[in-house]
């Protein structure tokens, strides 16, 4: 692994065998790293770099500002949080298969007795996934035809980085599992940037410009989508 220095910024620099280069910038500190071709002299990935220094600091700012929710403990009355709304959980302890339920204050989550931590976690995730399942196909479709675009498949995951992701050349867009807890406004935002990647894979004018035409209020989506607290991660590099 190689190191480029701008500032006080250091970015590690990881050359392999792909054919663009590739600049992240991870969570909860502002880690960057550069994906580089082989073929790619460091003095080109460095003039890179430099290039998208500005975005890399608004990156940094953006990640060091976001709240993140305490550890996640799933006991009786701990905050949780479904399509933009707080709830309280409540836990119940039954010798039947796992599922959750919510009424107008409560997540309940049904577990057997004794379930670990983990297990707890992994119940509530399946139904996050399950309950953007039920909305996510509805809003592709209707964003596919007014942007005028059709993807071929979609999936939902965890993602540490990035709130969706774009393959344009398989046409498949993922989405980030924590959406789920977030406002469907800010979903239907995420959507409408992945789909309109297919109309132009860079964040340059033209693809700002898109978004202006599709969805005028998107900027304010995006700012509320990032000022909402982030789920704890164990981050373990």
């Amino acid at each position: 692994m190689q190191h480029l220095k701008l500032g006080d910024i250091d970015i590690e620099v990881d050359q392999k065998d792909i054919k663009n280069i590739h600049l992240s910038v991870y969570p909860p500190n502002g880690r960057v790293r550069i994906a580089a071709p082989e073929r790619m002299d460091l003095d080109t990935i460095r003039v890179f770099a430099i290039s998208k220094l500005q975005w890399i600091k608004n990156q940094q700012e953006t990640l060091q500002q976001q709240e993140r929710e305490p550890k996640r403990e799933y006991i009786n009355r701990e905050s949780h949080y479904f399509f933009g709304k707080r709830y309280l959980l409540k836990v119940h302890e039954v010798d039947l298969a796992p599922r959750v339920e919510v009424d107008h204050r409560y997540i309940h989550l049904f577990v057997r007795p004794d379930s670990p931590i983990e297990k707890k976690a992994e119940v509530m995730d399946e139904w996050h996934r399950s309950e953007l399942k039920k909305i996510v196909p509805s809003l592709i479709a209707k964003w596919e035809k007014e942007i005028g675009v059709a993807i071929s498949d979609y999936g939902i995951k965890k993602m540490r980085t990035k709130w969706g992701s774009c393959n344009t050349e398989a046409k498949r867009i993922w989405l980030n599992l924590e959406l789920a807890k977030k406002p469907k406004t800010c979903l239907e935002y995420i959507i409408v940037h992945e789909l309109v990647h297919l109309l132009e894979r860079s964040h340059n004018e033209r693809f700002v410009k898109f978004m202006d035409e599709f969805m005028p209020k998107w900027r304010f989506y995006r700012d509320e989508l990032n000022r909402l607290p982030y789920s704890h991660v164990d981050w373990d590099y």
